[in-house]
């Protein structure tokens, strides 16, 4: 019953917060209970990875260009670079889609050490712009699972 107790702990927290950074064991598989905790809650999770996201803010609320991979053929009518296709706006996309039963959308974000102070920030203001977007950074390991509101992740130590 404990469990089920320290589970809505990470719901409440991210309902009042609405961005925290979770601190994970590095083999994995512990924060799955937590994203099992916060999707009974009655959200909608997506999981993305942080590397190789781009500009967040084009990536998550914008339409943004990305350019295939040539795979070694080249087509020189569009250019050098190669054409370029345009995707709709990952987090309005499923926001727009949300069942009516749900009380909002998590992305989780896992790998997110290896993002900027700067695209922390403007996590941290995501659901401030959207209240129904909720934010987890997976932003460092630990021997257990814990977390914080990423606002004092991004406190420097003192």
């Amino acid at each position: 019953m404990a469990l089920l107790e320290f589970g809505n702990k990470i719901v409440k927290d991210l309902e009042r917060s609405g961005a925290l950074g979770m601190y994970a064991p590095l083999e994995g598989g512990y924060e799955g209970r937590y994203q099992r905790r916060i999707r009974a809650a009655g959200y909608l999770s997506l999981t993305l990875n942080a590397r190789g996201l781009g500009d967040l803010a084009a990536y998550l609320m914008g339409v943004h260009g990305v350019r295939p991979p040539h795979l070694g053929k080249q087509d020189f009518s569009d250019g050098a670079s190669g054409p370029v296709y345009f995707v709709p706006p990952i987090v309005k996309t499923q926001l727009d889609n949300l069942p009516e039963y749900a009380k909002g959308l998590v992305i989780w974000i896992i790998d997110g050490k290896v993002l900027s102070r700067q695209e922390l920030e403007y996590l941290v203001t995501l659901p401030k712009l959207e209240p129904r977007v909720k934010v987890v950074v997976e932003v460092g390991g630990d021997r257990v699972c814990n977390w914080m509101p990423l606002t004092e992740v991004l406190v420097p130590a003192s």
